[in-house]
């Protein structure tokens, strides 16, 4: 099908929405640009803002009709390069979808619409001692239509889950417009399990316009512990030590000495300069059970040698806490203008060997890495330091990125963990993932959106791309494509 025109395109949305939720001017657009990974920018052939679900319908429809691409966004605080719009596509910005619908304190859900920002969530239900889990470090910003989208994590994901184990129900539209109820308000609901398949779908399925999210009882407590080590493969052992005794974290996460000097300067939350990394460990749930597990923990980290030990003696203290590991990407900005988000993930006992091979990596390629990452679950978010206007920086920081995502597959472990493939991971599939397997991924989409509009070449990359890169991504000495022609 032949490119539709930007007048064309244009004059059917008039007809069909309201012309005030249309941009069509480049000024206008250019704030839509990107999202988080704003290497990568295009301008596409027009903004769409619809104001209620049927807006979303009728846009669908008539983009549907004329076989116009369509990449959905939130809030753009990805970093994958998921929400890039497409030149000859439209861009669906869902940020006007913002209304908390209903809060059933007694069952504890949240019915919202997409564009609701994820804090948001929380702050409406704190009233009735209520909150929302998943706490991404953007969550004072992001929607949860694109936390479903990305199946975000967040510090307390450890304990708690990814919004996969948050979510009951998903409302999404087709690119035909169909309304598909995925999940239920019940305990479980019958046949596939598409909810699940629902998260992490990258908009590649259809366009998430509510979502019933399960709400959890503010704990009685909360403590948070911050730890100092004389070398990282002290502070990585110790998270397996805490694992293994039998105590599950709500938060366990590690920062590196680059990423502690940052935010020490950015707003001095009381780290240790002289460690060469730190832990935070956040245990929750009633007194007794607290002070029970902090004890033990305690214990922990004087066998694992941790040269500095604190304490939160206060809720302010806690978040005061917090606040270095959440200002943590916004703070590496003081070292370099720019970085570079990864996001691995490995199993928890291969820490020690891979941010040793992260660190060995940044030497040879001469840009410094700040490791920040929630180190109970293995998944690793090095920000890669660089500055786009040297030529050939960003160009490095891409290849070290690749190398750091080749580590993550050959651990064991996986080349996303929260902030999905988008653009930016599309080679990297081709490694981890056999033909058959993207074969498979391709069918399932085809299922949802049979013509291919949604959100197109992002998520799953064509075996004829994996073809094309299959003499260098070769992998444990066998060829992830095997029987498809190398060029």
């Amino acid at each position: 099908m032949s490119p539709v025109s930007k007048t064309r395109l244009l004059q059917e949305l008039h007809q069909a929405v309201p012309r005030q939720i249309i941009l069509d001017s480049a000024e206008a657009m250019r704030p839509f640009e990107c999202d988080g990974l704003s290497v990568y920018r295009k301008l596409p052939l027009l903004v769409a803002l619809p104001e209620d679900t049927g807006q979303v319908r009728e846009i669908l429809k008539v983009c549907n009709h004329l076989g116009v691409p369509v990449v959905t966004r939130g809030a753009g605080t990805g970093l994958s390069g998921g929400a890039l719009p497409i030149e000859q596509g439209l861009l669906l910005v869902l940020t006007k979808l913002n209304r908390i619908l209903h809060i059933d304190p007694l069952n504890r859900t949240a019915r919202v619409q997409a564009g609701v920002r994820n804090l948001a969530i929380s702050e409406a239900v704190a009233a009735h001692g209520l909150y929302y889990a998943p706490d991404p470090s953007s969550q004072i910003a992001c929607s949860i239509g694109g936390n479903v989208a990305e199946n975000a994590g967040g510090v307390h994901c450890l304990k708690y889950g990814l919004t996969v184990h948050n979510v009951m129900e998903v409302s999404m539209l087709t690119i035909e417009g169909e309304e598909l109820l995925l999940g239920g308000a019940a305990l479980d609901s019958p046949g596939y399990d598409l909810l699940a398949l629902a998260n992490g779908s990258e908009g590649m399925l259809g366009v998430i316009t509510e979502v019933l999210v399960r709400l959890l009882p503010l704990p009685e407590t909360a403590q948070v512990v911050l730890a100092g080590f004389a070398s990282v493969d002290a502070a990585a052992a110790t998270v397996s030590a805490i694992i293994a005794a039998g105590i599950v974290p709500a938060g366990l996460e590690m920062m590196d000495r680059l990423s502690v000097e940052a935010v020490e300067a950015f707003n001095s939350p009381g780290y240790p300069r002289d460690a060469e990394a730190v832990l935070l460990c956040e245990l929750d749930g009633g007194e007794a059970e607290v002070a029970e597990q902090m004890a033990r923990v305690q214990k922990i980290l004087e066998a694992q040698q941790a040269t500095s030990v604190s304490v939160s003696t206060s809720e302010a203290d806690r978040l005061r806490l917090w606040q270095g590991r959440k200002n943590a990407f916004p703070a590496v900005s003081r070292i370099r203008p720019d970085y570079y988000c990864m996001d691995g993930t490995i199993p928890r006992r291969e820490l020690p060997r891979v941010l040793a091979q992260i660190s060995a990596a940044s030497q040879r390629y001469g840009l410094p890495v700040a490791n920040v990452f929630h180190a109970g679950d293995g998944n690793l978010h090095p920000l890669i330091l660089y500055d786009a206007n040297q030529e050939g920086d960003l160009d490095q920081a891409e290849k070290l990125g690749a190398e750091i995502l080749t580590m993550c597959i050959e651990a064991g472990g996986t080349v996303t963990g929260e902030h999905g493939v988008g653009m930016e991971k599309l080679d990297s599939m081709c490694e981890q993932f056999t033909a058959a397997e993207l074969k498979q991924f391709h069918a399932l989409k085809e299922a949802f959106d049979p013509v291919g509009l949604l959100n197109p070449g992002k998520a799953i990359p064509t075996l004829h791309r994996c073809a094309e890169l299959g003499a260098m991504h070769v992998h444990k000495g066998k060829l992830p494509f095997p029987d498809l022609p190398r060029f």
